[in-house]
């Protein structure tokens, strides 16, 4: 999810969900205010959110929200498939 419709971060987080897309099932949704989408993501039981920011495009890194602890992770977009995999084999 792009933390805003901010035409700045389209092209980056396009390139994140196209990534994410091929290894899970996921969905690039980027309505309305950031807080309404972690409700409904949360709603349909989407487990993490991949967030990505504008320090995104400068440091690369996206933030993980895990949706029953709502802990939030930095983590390098070269690393977010790694670290997926990790969170939904052992959890937060």
């Amino acid at each position: 999810m792009p933390l805003s419709r901010n035409e700045r971060l389209a092209p980056t987080a396009r390139r994140v969900y196209d990534l994410v897309r091929r290894r899970f099932a996921c969905q690039f949704d980027d309505a309305q205010s950031i807080g309404r989408r972690y409700r409904r993501q949360d709603e349909i039981g989407t487990p993490y959110c991949v967030t990505v920011d504008f320090d995104t495009i400068d440091d690369q890194a996206v933030t993980i929200r895990d949706r029953d602890t709502m802990a939030q992770q930095r983590v390098p977009v070269s690393r977010l498939l790694e670290v997926l995999h990790d969170r939904f084999e052992h959890g937060w």
